[in-house]
């Protein structure tokens, strides 16, 4: 196998559990499989046998691998994701996480629309006037967090806290990728409309309006 570029001096063994994870989702190694050696893999990571140990040990701890003495260590069956969300996300193309924000900012404003409160509407009523305000004075900063926390209020109002933390997780990994593809405020500025009609339909308790103009905005 390639070897790979050096690992980072501080947290050697959670570096090689997140290449060790990486690779799992990878399908590098599948079920079944049998992990290389501790020299191939201390070759391989550039690290030493203390460090290797060490990963193996916290990957078998989460049911990710299985020592056996005599036969190595071996991949389990995962059930889910073997690797954690927000790194798999870091990794993920533009396309595709522009596509789960898409379907999660539809849904979430589906149900934000039964289920807000007045504090919830204050909460998005003032970010998107921030929102504006950022992009009015071409202040790409200031548009794109607002931008992010003003879809955030939206799915705190969902009520669905899976669907929140999920929004809160991939708005994490958007807010790196606006910043590399707004390098103006003018697509803030030719979509505010739609973002107070969006808001609007929230406030009239309209879901479906609310799915109308959240599907517009996701994919204008």
């Amino acid at each position: 196998m390639k070897k790979n570029s050096p690992l980072p001096r501080h947290s050697l063994a959670d570096a090689v559990v997140g290449r060790l994870q990486q690779q799992l989702s990878l399908g590098v190694y599948k079920p079944g499989d049998k992990l290389p050696s501790e020299p191939e893999l201390m070759a391989e990571f550039g690290v030493g046998r203390s460090t290797i140990r060490e990963a193996v040990r916290i990957l078998a701890n989460t049911g990710l691998l299985t020592v056996r003495q005599g036969s190595g260590t071996m991949v389990e069956a995962q059930r889910g994701i073997a690797e954690p969300l927000p790194q798999r996300l870091r990794r993920a193309s533009a396309a595709d996480l522009d596509e789960v924000r898409q379907l999660l900012e539809i849904k979430i404003a589906e149900k934000a629309a039964l289920l807000r409160t007045r504090k919830d509407i204050t909460k998005m009523k003032a970010l998107l006037d921030e929102r504006n305000t950022a992009a009015m004075t071409r202040d790409i900063e200031g548009a794109i967090r607002s931008d992010i926390q003003f879809h955030i209020a939206i799915a705190v109002a969902s009520r669905n806290d899976i669907l929140a933390d999920l929004y809160r997780t991939v708005a994490e990994q958007m807010t790196r990728h606006f910043h590399q593809t707004h390098l103006t405020t003018q697509k803030f500025i030719e979509s505010q409309q739609l973002h107070e009609q969006l808001l609007q339909a929230i406030i009239d308790q309209d879901p479906k309006k609310a799915w109308q103009y959240a599907e517009k905005i996701a994919t204008h």
